[in-house]
């Protein structure tokens, strides 16, 4: 009798299936493919981190939580199931204040993702438990590396960009960055161009209930949601 090809290997996460794959791994990371879009990208004195909302029929915009604060001077943008996220946002957090009470000073944008990262990496390879089905992007200014922005994987895995994209519009939106993205951005031209790639992979018009911008600056180093009529300022721009 035939039997496909993974039968079975995908029935608990400490099974490798005889290609070295963790089925489990890649349903999670399905499930960020299929998400809102989020686009991080660095400016020459900050980051910028733009997300998509989806808002249904009835459904309050300002319960949609896509975009995070997790300490003064970093915050994160979600792809994936929300409720994973809060999780892992809760545990962020406890880390900065760690850091803080431990060493004095604020924790760094790559330290953070790591810890991040090592709690995505044990829910990969217990019994009992499932992968996290959420992608971070990581965004912040500290004195270590400045400017600083890194994608989480559901593995477990990690890395570090100038200007990247996650979920249902990511592929269409780092074409785009590939292009345009500059190192010398000024604040204003990285918002527009991110808004430009969401605007890209929108059905329909973009307006300023389809999206949240939040934003690091290196002169301050203070995390912040920009208001609504800032928000429409830019969209009028495009």
């Amino acid at each position: 009798m035939f039997t496909p090809a993974g039968l079975g290997y995908d029935r608990a996460i400490t099974i490798f299936s005889p290609d070295g794959r963790l089925f489990q791994v890649e349903y999670a990371i399905e499930a960020v493919r299929r998400g809102t879009t989020a686009i991080g990208i660095c400016y020459k004195d900050g980051v910028v981190l733009v997300v998509e909302k989806r808002i249904l029929d009835l459904q309050e915009p300002d319960s949609i939580e896509k975009i995070f604060k997790i300490d003064n001077h970093i915050g994160c943008a979600i792809a994936g199931l929300t409720a994973d996220a809060r999780v892992l946002i809760d545990q962020a957090r406890i880390e900065c204040q760690i850091n803080l009470l431990t060493y004095d000073e604020p924790i760094s944008v790559k330290r953070l993702t790591k810890k991040v990262c090592e709690l995505k990496q044990k829910y990969t390879q217990y019994a009992g438990v499932r992968p996290f089905g959420v992608s971070l992007l990581i965004a912040g200014v500290d004195d270590v590396d400045g400017p600083s922005i890194y994608m989480t994987d559901p593995s477990g895995a990690y890395w570090g960009y100038y200007a990247t994209a996650i979920g249902a519009g990511a592929q269409s939106v780092r074409e785009i960055l590939e292009k345009e993205y500059k190192k010398d951005l000024s604040k204003d031209e990285a918002i527009l161009l991110t808004l430009k790639c969401l605007k890209s992979i929108l059905d329909e018009e973009l307006d300023p209930s389809k999206a949240e911008i939040a934003l690091v600056d290196a002169s301050d180093k203070t995390f912040k949601i920009l208001p609504p009529d800032e928000l429409k300022n830019y969209v009028d721009k495009l």
